[in-house]
């Protein structure tokens, strides 16, 4: 047998068993998430007299796992909660009777499972539920869509600038101003588009956009540092850590805590679910929570701006050794 035929069946052999691998665990990263959404140490707000409240955090205690109840005095004091991110709603109780505040700028799904888990209990005690909407979302884009798809044009925009820079030959210094300015006009273009034009994405518009930029120079940087620290192969680990672990595991259309465990942690330590969370914050909280995964983001930037100046480093002294061995290796006349 030949050598020739030998390598083409070896190569057919991968084909058969890497392209399916890959749809598997393609359809595992997707549809295993969305298969099994379900409120898992959901931050809920309890408002009221402990001995009003008493009951609905026993009905709320028997979804075993389902909710992270926090006690709050009043109406005013569970408002804040959300509005500061801790909480994704608050029972409050009432003379009138139970009031649910919810947030579906932090999630309309999130919004609907509140509203669901309430209204049963409604059912139960025969007492209307009045919702209130505390932190909507944008008037253009009420349910989220908008800001839910924003997330695999950017996780390709990362994935697009990093696999470019280090396919056109970019090195150092080179390479990192090349990220960083192409992920500074997505964050622009990225803004024009889903708040200039869609209203989809309130708050201050450059806040905005450094977010959009932030998230794309992460995830850029992280595929160019592995490139230079593995080669080509870097390109793909890269693309394969945000687009099939990152993009799902983001929580944007649903929460963190909607996930699987650990499905939803892990997402929010990946650039694709730290800048929407990001965003959700800058857009529609005033900032509030951000710390977490601007910190995220950031250090994705910088460990892969890192790697890639480190691999322009490495390549520039393996070029330079390279002249010095081959003197020393020529014959002498």
């Amino acid at each position: 047998m030949s050598t020739t035929s030998a390598t083409s069946r070896r190569r057919t052999a991968a084909v058969l068993v890497l392209i399916p691998a890959l749809v598997a665990l393609a359809l595992w990263a997707f549809a295993w998430p969305a298969a099994r959404t379900a409120p898992r140490d959901l931050p809920l707000g309890v408002a009221g007299p402990a001995a009003a409240t008493a009951p609905v955090e026993q009905r709320l205690a028997q979804r075993r796992g389902a909710f992270d109840l926090h006690r709050y005095a009043d109406e005013t004091a569970a408002r804040k909660a959300i509005e500061d991110r801790e909480v994704y709603g608050a029972i409050v109780v009432t003379p009138q009777g139970p009031k649910l505040l919810t947030a579906t700028a932090a999630g309309p799904a999130v919004a609907q499972t509140l509203q669901q888990a309430v209204a049963h209990q409604a059912s139960a005690s025969g007492t209307p539920v009045t919702t209130v909407d505390v932190v909507p979302a944008a008037a253009q884009d009420p349910r989220g869509a908008a800001l839910t798809a924003s997330v695999l044009p950017l996780a390709l925009a990362g994935i697009g600038t990093g696999a470019a820079v280090t396919l056109l030959g970019l090195r150092g210094v080179r390479a990192g101003t090349a990220l960083a300015a192409c992920a500074a006009l997505v964050g622009v273009v990225a803004t024009a588009l889903a708040q200039s034009w869609l209203e989809a994405v309130p708050g201050n518009w450059w806040a905005v956009a450094g977010t959009f930029t932030m998230a794309t120079l992460a995830m850029g940087a992280a595929v160019a540092g592995l490139a230079a620290l593995l080669g080509r192969a870097g390109i793909a680990l890269g693309g394969l850590l945000i687009m099939l672990l990152g993009n799902p595991f983001s929580g944007a259309a649903s929460a963190p805590e909607m996930l699987p465990e650990p499905a939803g942690a892990i997402g929010q330590w990946l650039p694709p679910g730290a800048g929407v969370t990001l965003l959700r914050s800058v857009s529609f909280f005033d900032g509030a929570a951000a710390a977490g995964p601007a910190l995220t983001l950031t250090w994705w930037a910088v460990l892969g701006l890192g790697a890639v100046l480190l691999g322009g480093a490495l390549e520039r002294r393996t070029r330079s050794e390279q002249p010095t061995a081959e003197r020393d290796l020529a014959p002498t006349g």
